[in-house]
């Protein structure tokens, strides 16, 4: 994974569904769960997705926090 992946985490935004508009970082665990079990869409959002839920899942959750104060 390159680096670049986790700053897309917090710069890029749902572009569609309930929480459409939020940063992908943002995203609550429980919605990316139901991605999880449903399957996630293709290309770069679905990768994206993935990645958030094994982060959340896993509790990894600051891993993100320098990248979120970088890109206020």
């Amino acid at each position: 994974m390159k680096p670049e992946t986790l700053e897309l985490l917090v710069t890029r935004t749902m572009p569609f569904g309930k929480y459409q508009g939020r940063c992908i970082a943002d995203l609550p665990g429980d919605y990316l769960a139901w991605f999880a079990r449903k399957g996630f869409p293709t290309g770069e959002l679905g990768g994206l997705l993935a990645l958030m839920h094994e982060i959340d899942h896993n509790g990894l959750g600051d891993l993100l926090k320098p990248l979120r104060q970088k890109h206020g």
